[in-house]
């Protein structure tokens, strides 16, 4: 149940702005309660949604190093450095030496790591049915193209 502020900025009778943030507001609703239920899965796992998005860009990028998996990912440096550390400490990832630069350290999936990737996988597909379930293919496909152009817009600035 959404709060009561929340439901009256929605209503439409508070203008435009309250329109805007009450928009705003729903969309950060919906991705913390899918965050929370993703999180909550997974934490059996000893990984959360950060942890499973650097799992899973392991496979797709090959070994890469802390600052490829920042620009690549969209975690900040402190964030992505506490991320490997928890992830190593779990037996998830090794660091080994980068064979093209001396001074950098590659990102590697351990054998534990790839099995924890694929019990995270199928942990993720339950729990994204039972989070996007109620909406169609249909709905899904054109919520991810709207949330897609308002990701996208680089160009918006504030008159």
């Amino acid at each position: 149940m959404l709060d009561d502020l929340l439901e009256r900025l929605l209503a439409g009778d508070g203008g435009a702005a309250a329109d805007h943030v009450g928009l705003g507001m729903l969309l950060a609703e919906a991705h913390n309660r899918s965050r929370e239920r993703m999180n909550e899965a997974l934490r059996p796992l000893g990984i959360n949604v950060r942890g499973f998005a650097v799992l899973l860009a392991l496979p797709v990028y090959g070994p890469v190093s802390q600052q490829d998996l920042i620009a690549r990912i969209g975690i900040d440096k402190s964030t992505m450095v506490r991320l490997v550390d928890e992830l190593e400490e779990g037996g998830l990832v090794t660091r080994e030496r980068s064979p093209h630069d001396r001074r950098a350290y590659s990102i590697l999936l351990t054998r534990h790591g790839k099995q924890t990737l694929a019990k995270a996988r199928r942990i993720a597909e339950r729990t994204g049915d039972h989070v996007f379930g109620r909406l169609t293919e249909t709905e899904r496909r054109h919520l991810v193209d709207l949330l897609r152009r308002l990701a996208d817009d680089d160009t918006a600035t504030i008159p």
